[in-house]
């Protein structure tokens, strides 16, 4: 009965008269499901330092004439396996985009809320500070978050801390668009009548912001959430490739590509296509299913 009332479910009709989405969830799935496995299916550990051959470097993909046929797309200038730094980079550059989408969320839901329900002083300082922010690309903050906790923390930690310190520097780079968000739909909620006999019975205004009031804002904001996730993976990736993000013993997505254009003009090019094709298949799937969600719950496009 419930698997039957999620099929004939709006956003279930939705999904299945979509064949780019049906398309882009399987990617999107098939990315995940490769990273989260990456460690037991990748033909190779390319961390493990001991396993790698320095004989094997440069080693075309396995459909060249000089290609190895236990290395489908073929090694980097370390005998690393391409396809399996490709699902191990793509393991890190998924996490960090997650985690610091979940910690943008959670600060920009936050501070909407308080601005959107307080108003006053508290208002004006949230969204004055959103309005600054906003005057410098999100890469720009993210760099300079990145910048100053380099500077904060000890030479010896920075690469152990790299990935929380890139987390919270997107993180922070991407909240205002949820508080934004937020605001609006809180200031629309709150003068309705349900805040309002809430109000009357004696509930706190905290209980009413998290009981009734953020319910009914979630819907924008977990679309912005999904869209966001394909913003932070990029993010991610540019800030590696700048050499400022994720470590090179820990290589995401960004770093392979940022090592692979080293040796491009040298001939090896699949050191960094294949990462960037994989980043670029990445993103494409997460906005594809962002773009769905928006139209799926957009009740005027129904």
């Amino acid at each position: 009965m419930i698997l039957r009332r999620l099929w004939e479910h709006d956003l279930a009709w939705s999904f299945r008269r979509s064949p780019v989405t049906i398309v882009a969830t399987a990617l999107t799935l098939i990315w995940v499901g490769a990273a989260l496995l990456a460690p037991w299916v990748s033909p190779q550990d390319p961390f493990d330092m001991a396993s790698l051959n320095l004989s094997d470097a440069f080693t075309p993909p396995a459909w060249d004439e000089k290609g190895i046929g236990r290395y489908p797309l073929g090694t980097d200038n370390q005998g690393r396996d391409i396809l399996s730094t490709i699902m191990h980079g793509a393991r890190i550059s998924l996490g960090v985009g997650l985690a610091a989408v979940l910690f943008a969320l959670v600060l920009g839901v936050s501070l909407g809320l308080l601005a959107g329900y307080l108003g006053g002083r508290v208002e004006a300082i949230i969204m004055r500070i959103a309005d600054v922010q906003l005057s410098f690309p999100a890469i720009l903050i993210a760099l300079l978050i990145d910048g100053v906790a380099r500077v904060a923390l000890p030479g010896d930690r920075h690469d152990e801390l790299a990935i929380p310190v890139l987390v919270l520097a997107i993180g922070f780079a991407g909240w205002v668009q949820y508080a934004r968000t937020v605001r609006g739909s809180t200031m629309v909620e709150k003068s309705k009548e349900y805040v309002q006999a809430a109000r009357v019975i004696g509930r706190r205004p905290l209980a009413i912001m998290l009981s009734h009031v953020l319910p009914n804002v979630m819907g924008p904001v977990l679309v912005i959430a999904t869209i966001h996730i394909a913003t932070a993976i990029i993010t991610e990736a540019t800030l590696s490739f700048l050499g400022v993000g994720v470590p090179a013993t820990r290589p995401s997505l960004g770093t392979l590509i940022r090592i692979g254009n080293e040796f491009l003009y040298s001939g090896e090019w699949w050191i960094t296509l294949f990462p960037g094709i994989a980043l670029v298949v990445l993103v494409l799937s997460v906005n594809l299913l962002g773009d769905w969600l928006r139209d799926a719950l957009n009740p005027k496009l129904r």
